[in-house]
Formats: structure tokens, sequence, C-alpha cells
């Protein structure tokens, strides 16, 4: 026999090998981190507020989320649930509006792109919006504007600090004019809101642009902003193209502005709740505010020309 064969016939006797089956590994057990391509054990990052451990780059959260990491337990208390979206330009692209509204609310448990209610912040009361980018992109159409509307009128009425986590695409081009629209009805309320005195807080998160940033976005007494988030109006390419220059890689980013002073404060997601208490607390009124109703014609109230005025200090008369 020779020594082919004789291996030949070994292998024939010993037993194969069989391979080792592939474990399964649960589905949305790790996440990958699209900055520094890390794995993480998801319960981990979700106990850091989905914030990278090994990197710190803030991955994108949901309302509900959000709303756990800012409110403190059993006080949230949602407002406006019932307000419903429809259809009025009877709009249709590669599906009809009105089967994409549905598809969303099926997938993400909202009426629409917001959440409103009130709560309490380390026990300071707050009337709070939350902007979802799961909805359309937390596109901003008539429901969100009415919502984020009524909850600054009630926070106003209340005597509350408003606070909004933004997040959007911009107006919703499904509703058209309406959804522009929303901009001068919310900046006109934030604008009764600050001349009574109160307190409003926009967080700007990854991203907020268009309608959103040319609007309420940018009219906080004091505007803060996660780490990395991108802000702005108009998309780069647009605006290279408009002004025929190559921009800096970090252009609109939350760093670039702190630097040109459109942002106040830049505050890590796991500070944010501590940032928000200190901020509140410190702006609180001496006295408790009225409890009366503003009056309903917006012309009668005193509208000063410093919308900032109440943050500042009384100018020494001569």
């Amino acid at each position: 026999m020779s020594l082919f064969d004789w291996f030949a016939n070994r292998q024939k006797t010993e037993p194969a090998i069989q391979p080792r089956p592939e474990r399964e590994i649960a589905d949305g057990l790790w996440t990958k981190c699209s900055q520094c391509g890390v794995l993480a054990y998801t319960k981990d990052l979700q106990a850091n507020q989905m914030v990278c451990l090994e990197c710190g780059h803030h991955m994108r959260t949901n309302s509900h989320e959000r709303i756990q990491q800012l409110i403190d337990p059993q006080t949230w208390t949602p407002l406006y649930e019932g307000v419903q979206p429809i259809d009025p330009l009877n709009f249709r692209d590669r599906k009809a509006y009105t089967d994409r509204l549905r598809e969303m609310q099926a997938k993400t448990g909202l009426t629409d792109a917001v959440q409103t209610g009130t709560g309490t912040i380390d026990g300071l009361p707050v009337a709070l919006g939350v902007m979802d980018f799961r909805f359309m992109g937390g596109s901003m159409g008539s429901v969100v504007g009415e919502k984020l509307c009524r909850l600054i009128e009630y926070g106003s009425h209340e005597g509350l600090t408003v606070v909004i986590i933004c997040a959007s695409g911009g107006a919703r081009m499904q509703e058209g004019m309406l959804s522009l629209m929303q901009m001068a009805k919310i900046s006109g309320a934030l604008e009764r809101h600050q001349a009574a005195g109160l307190l409003y807080i926009p967080v700007l998160t990854h991203p907020t642009t268009g309608g959103v940033t040319a609007s309420f976005a940018m009219l906080g007494d004091i505007i803060l902003a996660e780490p990395g988030a991108t802000i702005g109006f108009a998309g780069r390419r647009v605006i290279e193209q408009t002004l025929r220059e190559k921009l800096p890689e970090d252009f609109q980013t939350s760093e670039y502005l702190l630097q040109c002073g459109f942002v106040d404060a830049i505050v890590p997601r796991t500070q944010l709740q501590k940032t928000l208490a200190s901020l509140i607390r410190l702006h609180q009124p001496g006295s408790p505010p009225s409890a009366e109703p503003p009056p309903s014609d917006s012309n009668s109230q005193h509208h000063s020309p410093d919308t900032h005025a109440h943050l500042l200090p009384p100018t020494p008369q001569s």
C-alpha cells in the first residue's frame, strides 16, 4: 500500500469534523457607533443616554427617550395628544400624504413629529416640547406648529419656563404654505411669552435645519446645543453654489456656531438635565406669577424692544 492510499483510507475511517454552528446574537443587543465604529452593549449605551462610551459621539434618540432623560419620574403629563394631522392639499407624490401619515403613526406610535407636555426637571416645573426625527424627518407641519404654539401659550398662562428640544429637517412640503405659516405663529407666541418676563430655552440637536432654525430654534433667551449637531437653514451644497466659495469643514456644526455667537453653550446630553435645572432655578422670579390668563388681544400687551430685557439688571437713572 502506497503512502497516498494509506492517508486516503485513514481519512475515510476518521469521523468528519462538524463545523461549529454560528452563535446567534439577539437583534438590538449590540450597537455600532457611526463615528468610531466601536461595538457597544446597547443597555450600556442607553444607561449613558445613547452617548458613545468610547468617543462621546451623540447618537440619535427619540422623543420618548428624551422625556425619560429630562423629566423627573412620574411627573410627565402629556398635552394636546388629540390634535391630529389632515391632508388639506390632497397632496400626493409617490404615495398619498394620508398613507405616509398612517405609516409613520404606526411605526412611531406618535400622532405627529412632536410631543408636548408638562413635568418637572429636578423639581422645577416646565412646559416641554420634544421633536422626533423618526416622524417624517421631524418636519414641521400644522400639527407641530399648533401643539408648540398651544404649549407656549399654556406656559405663559401658568408662568412656566418653556423648553423645546429641536430635531427637524424643516417645514413639511406636503402641507405647502400652511407649514411655513407655523414659523410666524410660533414666533408670535414666543414674543408674548418673553414679553411676560418668562424664560424660553431651545436645545438644538442633530439635525436642526430649515424653517425650524429660521424660527423658534433661534429665538431663545439662552440657546443650547448638543456636541457635533448639524444646525443650519439651507444645505451646505446650496450655500457653496450660491457663494461660490469652499466652506469650512466644521461649517454648520454646533461648535462652529458657538464660535460665531449663534449658540450660547454646548452641553453634553448627560449634563443637559442638570444644566437646564440650573438655568431655570437661576431665572426663577422672586414672586409667583399671576394666575390670571393673558389678555386675548395681544396688542394690549406691552412689548419691550429688547426681548431679553427681563434677563438684564435695570439701567440706573441719571
